[in-house]
């Protein structure tokens, strides 16, 4: 499997009107190859996995950002038959195609050479629509969300790499939008108080794992927006200046 500086070498001399015999000669890829890759297909196209470096190069930080927030709150990878391949799965619902439209785009940006699948599954906790289940196949999600492993989420510890948390505290909004996606909620809120009923918008993220409500925290830190635990593993952000600040970035899901 070639890396991808190799591919955007080839790329490049390609754009300037090189043959592959030439380009052939000036990077040492076979012209085959070469031609496989201008023709856009071929089993030896490269796999966008960063080349497996740590911190990862050539990745769509942003579109990354947005689906580590989506995996950490509704995503799962899982082992296949095929050796070293694995299969990411993020659970989304019907009802708001923006987000699922979203999950996808950001899915494909991040492997843009492996197909990305939206699938629909009805079940008895989503009655009034169902799921959307946005997957893809590759030997490289793991490298890139080492966040994967046997059991739930908030059955095993849930960490960052340093070159994951860098790039958390890079788009924090971002990696808040993923997760408010995935396992949030943005809608209103009714208090009484004095006789009179008080209205006002309200963020709520929740998860079983205190690890990720840790990081979602953190995130809402960088961020100067102000939060509080509600329930043992709920967040909560009604302050109207922190409400005002998510609402740039994410507001009501669609």
């Amino acid at each position: 499997m070639r890396s991808l500086d190799e591919v955007n070498s080839a790329q490049t001399l390609m754009s300037r009107g090189l043959s592959d015999a030439e380009i052939e000669r000036q990077t040492a890829i076979p012209r085959t190859t070469i031609r496989d890759w201008r023709r856009g297909g071929g089993t030896q196209r490269p796999r966008a996995c960063a080349n497996c470096s740590n911190p990862p190069t050539r990745l769509d930080e942003r579109a990354y950002v947005y689906l580590l927030g989506l995996y950490l709150g509704d995503g799962y990878i899982a082992r296949t038959g095929r050796e070293g391949v694995v299969h990411l799965r993020i659970s989304l619902d019907l009802r708001y195609p923006g987000i699922i439209q979203g999950c996808a785009a950001a899915m494909a940006a991040v492997m843009p050479y492996n197909t990305v699948r939206v699938s629909e599954r009805r079940t008895e906790e989503h009655p009034d629509g169902g799921l959307a289940i946005v997957s893809s196949y590759s030997k490289h999600w793991g490298c890139l969300i080492p966040q994967g492993g046997r059991g739930t989420k908030h059955s095993r510890p849930i960490a960052l790499e340093p070159w994951q948390r860098v790039l958390m505290w890079r788009y924090p909004a971002t990696f808040l939008r993923g997760l408010i996606h995935s396992d949030g909620w943005r809608g209103s809120n009714r208090v009484s108080a004095g006789g009179r009923v008080y209205t006002y918008p309200r963020y709520l993220f929740s998860n079983m794992s205190r690890d990720i409500l840790s990081l979602f925290s953190e995130a809402c830190d960088i961020l100067g927006v102000m939060w509080r635990y509600n329930k043992e593993n709920s967040i909560s952000i009604a302050r109207r200046a922190s409400v005002e600040i998510l609402d740039r970035y994410i507001g009501p899901k669609a």
